[in-house]
């Protein structure tokens, strides 16, 4: 939800507004703070952060977030609100996925996250939000920099309990969804699951291609065939860009709308997959918190690219830095508009 609060420093121009968005997903927690004129559709990056706090840490084998991971969020949190009160957000909505809808003490995180950002935003806390918005919100951040012209896209955000596939184009300046679909499979889940050995086993290997089969299975009825371009957002694609072009270290401006051919990309998941983790982790763009989990996500981008190829014929994939947390920002300011 959002909350009113101070005005911005330092703002650009007279009518313009900071908002804050902060997206917490299995792995990590983000932040991004914005800024925009309510009733205009773009926004200005102020400062973007990311964090692995694993809130998804054992719930697909326990039911529960630990102790530790509400811990770690908490400690993020309280960070992230401060950061955004020193630089002048009015208004705020975090969004909670994977890990806290699966979660049967969810009720202590929604608490925990209304206690921390209610210290600065009064009446907020995390929410959980539909299939549906998660789709809308991805999809609108994704392709944010991107022509309309150039689609219809599919954009892919790999998570680490979840992968969305969402198709859409925009109709008369406006997003129309062709179709969406959450899987259960992520980087996290799928190495929890399946990927117990350092480097997988062929045989874990083959598990896990087994596995992201039969969620792909399920997205089916998703229009893939109907996309011209497809999008790949979040920390995996962007590590793997990061790989791919060869960069010593991760480079957001580098990364952001590199199109990467989907040999190249085969290829650089192939070698991390047979990698170990300290391995992964020597290298320069390689966050350390992604590296035991980047293997089975690789695998799935594998098999990602294996569908785009048959179903819509594209030989190629562009890397976003904005994704679902962008989405975010851009529906707080909307909001603020109304």
């Amino acid at each position: 939800m959002t909350s009113a609060g101070s005005g911005g420093p330092g703002t650009s121009r007279p009518d313009a507004v900071r908002v804050g968005a902060v997206d917490c997903g299995t792995n990590s927690i983000r932040l991004l703070v914005a800024e925009g004129v309510p009733g205009q559709p773009r926004l200005t990056d102020v400062t973007r952060e990311m964090r692995i706090i694993r809130l998804g840490e054992g719930v697909d084998a326990t039911g529960r977030l630990s102790d530790g991971a509400l811990s770690r969020c908490r400690t993020a949190l309280t960070d992230y609100v401060a950061t955004m009160a020193e630089l002048g957000v009015q208004s705020v909505r975090m969004v909670a996925t994977s890990a806290t809808r699966d979660a049967r003490n969810k009720d202590e995180f929604f608490g925990m996250t209304a206690e921390v950002l209610g210290k600065h935003f009064p009446g907020a806390q995390a929410e959980v939000i539909s299939g549906q918005t998660e789709a809308e919100l991805t999809f609108a951040g994704g392709v944010s920099d991107l022509r309309a012209e150039d689609g219809p896209f599919v954009v892919t955000d790999l998570g680490g309990g979840s992968t969305e596939i969402v198709v859409g184009e925009f109709v008369r300046g406006e997003v129309q969804l062709l179709g969406a679909r959450s899987l259960d499979v992520g980087c996290v889940r799928l190495t929890e699951r399946v990927l117990h050995s350092d480097p997988p086993t062929e045989a874990e290997i083959a598990e896990a291609r087994a596995v992201i089969a039969a969620a792909l299975a399920e997205a089916g009825d998703v229009p893939v065939g109907r996309a011209a371009r497809w999008v790949g957002v979040a920390g995996t694609f962007t590590t793997l860009s990061a790989l791919a072009q060869g960069l010593g270290a991760y480079d957001p401006q580098r990364i952001h709308g590199s199109v990467i051919p989907l040999e190249r990309m085969r290829e650089v998941c192939g070698r991390l997959v047979a990698s170990t983790v300290t391995e992964r982790r020597s290298l320069g763009p390689m966050h350390p918190g992604r590296a035991d989990v980047i293997g089975g996500g690789s695998i799935v981008v594998q098999s990602l690219c294996d569908v785009m190829a048959e179903r819509a014929g594209l030989s190629e994939l562009t890397v976003s830095e904005k994704d679902i947390l962008d989405g975010i920002a851009m529906s707080v300011l909307t909001r603020l508009a109304g």
